[in-house]
């Protein structure tokens, strides 16, 4: 039963990420009238809110977006940096809204960064908490090894359920400033599938 889970969740998660990678591509075909380019989009979002000591930098890979609240860093993806479309507008500046979490001390934020350390420890070991208690259990009749694999699997669940509303208002401060600053409608409704940064 529990890897009937296991592998419903891995397909759920491979929709959502093609889903999410098809709509990147699609709305990277939508120029900005602007012409700003994602990092002016991040650079422009943080000065609006009043935010001068986070960095902006480029990182390889394709959304592998993300705000670093330890070194204070907005790192954007090449595609993101660079692009002067709207879906690098709308990523650029949803990591920008965990720059503003971040600036305004926001309560989700700080307690998923928390967990970050054992979520990873938690993750990490999870596949193989499940096939040593897969093999204890039919072994040895213990479901020791299981309750252990379902707290981990129980770590990593919370971790999700902690981070649905980080994302949620990133987003809603992304949207905030594209508005604000008559961005393309689109770049205000692309990235509601973002996310996960």
């Amino acid at each position: 039963m529990l890897l009937v889970i296991s592998i419903l969740f891995a397909v759920l998660g491979a929709i959502v990420s093609g889903i999410l990678k098809r709509k990147f591509n699609q709305y990277s075909e939508v120029p900005l009238s602007n012409g700003q380019t994602g990092a002016e989009v991040a650079a422009a979002m943080l000065r609006y809110n009043q935010i001068y000591d986070v960095k902006i930098t480029q990182i390889d890979g394709q959304l592998t977006d993300h705000y670093n609240p330890q070194d204070k860093t907005v790192n954007l993806s090449y595609d993101v940096y660079y692009g002067r479309n709207v879906a690098a507008a709308a990523v650029a500046a949803h990591e920008c809204g965990h720059a503003v979490q971040h600036a305004t001390a926001y309560n989700f934020l700080q307690m998923r960064s928390n967990m970050v350390p054992i979520v990873n420890i938690a993750a990490s070991l999870q596949q193989y908490l499940f096939m040593a208690a897969l093999v204890g259990m039919s072994m040895f009749k213990s479901p020791m090894l299981m309750i252990v694999a379902l707290v981990a699997f129980g770590v990593t669940t919370l971790f999700s359920l902690v981070t649905l509303p980080v994302e949620f208002d990133a987003s809603n401060s992304r949207t905030i400033y594209l508005s604000a600053h008559e961005l393309p409608r689109k770049s205000r409704l692309i990235l509601p599938l973002y996310l996960y940064s």
